[in-house]
C-alpha cells in the first residue's frame, strides 16, 4: 500500500503565489505518472498539471505559463509551483499518482485534498 499527501495550500491574494507539494509514503518501488487535479465547488474535477516518469509534462490552458509541475523521484515527492494565482483558480487540489509497489502491481493513489483560495 501507499498513501499521498499534500501540502501547502492557503489563502493567498490574486496575483500572489503558492507552491503545492506531494508526497508519497509506504511499500513503494517506483513512482510512474503524476498529476495535479482541482476541484472547485459545483465543478467536476479537470487535471491541471502532469508529468511522467521520463519527463513529459503537459498543461491545462487554463494554468499554462503560471504554473509549473515538477517532481524528485529520491523523495517521491512532486510540486506544483503556482504564481499569477486568480480568483478562478480557488479549488481543493488533489494529487494523483500510479504507483508500483513492492508486491510488483501498479495502483492509482489520490492524495486527501489542500484547499488553495485565491482572494480578488
Amino acid at each position: 500500500q501507499a498513501q499521498l499527501r499534500e501540502s501547502g495550500g492557503g489563502l493567498v491574494r490574486a496575483g500572489g503565489s503558492l507552491r503545492l507539494s506531494c508526497t508519497a509514503s509506504g511499500n513503494i518501488r517506483k513512482m510512474y505518472g503524476m498529476a495535479w487535479y482541482r476541484e472547485a465547488p459545483g465543478k467536476q474535477r479537470e487535471r491541471v498539471a502532469s508529468i511522467t516518469s521520463t519527463g513529459v509534462i503537459n498543461y491545462d490552458d487554463s494554468v499554462k505559463g503560471r504554473f509549473t509541475i515538477s517532481r524528485v523521484d529520491v523523495n517521491n515527492t512532486m510540486y506544483l509551483q503556482m504564481n499569477s494565482l486568480k480568483p478562478e483558480d480557488t479549488a481543493a487540489y488533489y494529487c494523483n499518482a500510479n504507483v508500483l509497489l513492492g508486491a510488483g502491481s501498479t495502483t492509482t493513489y489520490w492524495g486527501q485534498g489542500t484547499q488553495v483560495t485565491v482572494s480578488s
